[in-house]
């Protein structure tokens, strides 16, 4: 099956942090904490994702403390930050939502993130991952992370599953 035909299958998301939710160039403050910019239209689908029951996830190696506040606060139900190993968490996450790995839509951008990627049914990436990951990847975005890649996924699921636009609800945060 191709991606497009896969899309009514997704019930979950999960998302890598800096490549797919943030750019992959990070400015660091003077005491070397990294700012990472984030778009806000990956944080709108985002949200509408949650309000119609999808679990979010995020699994990254990097553990800054402003990514937990800002993406509990659109919603996601599982922030794994700091994490070595991320296919542990992935099994906790499918564990926890009661999910086959085939359910699930994994945005990554780079090798850390390979292992994930091979395990569930939808591995997808934005236009700049590394070249092993666009490999195993069955929908590659046009758009970078940090710039839309998440939006253009989210939003081609929720179009699919008819959820997208559909109430009152969705012309707020």
């Amino acid at each position: 099956m191709n991606f497009k035909e896969l899309l009514p299958n997704v019930k979950a998301f999960i998302f890598d942090v800096d490549g797919v939710l943030s750019t992959a160039a990070i400015p660091l403050f003077p005491g070397g904490e990294p700012m990472r910019v984030i778009n806000t239209k990956d944080g709108y689908a985002l949200s509408q994702a949650a309000k119609k029951g999808f679990p979010l996830g995020i699994i990254s190696g990097g553990k800054t403390e402003a990514v937990h506040v800002r993406f509990a606060g659109l919603g996601f139900t599982d922030i794994h930050l700091g994490v070595h190993l991320k296919t542990e968490k992935l099994a906790e996450f499918l564990e926890k939502h009661k999910l086959n790995a085939s359910e699930v839509l994994y945005m990554g951008d780079d090798i850390p993130d390979l292992p994930c990627m091979k395990m569930v049914g939808i591995p997808v990436c934005p236009a700049d991952a590394v070249p092993e990951i666009k490999d195993i990847s069955l929908y590659i975005s046009d758009r970078t992370g940090g710039n839309g890649c998440v939006r253009d996924v989210v939003e081609q699921v929720l179009r699919a599953q008819g959820l997208w636009l559909t109430d009152v609800e969705a012309f707020g945060w």
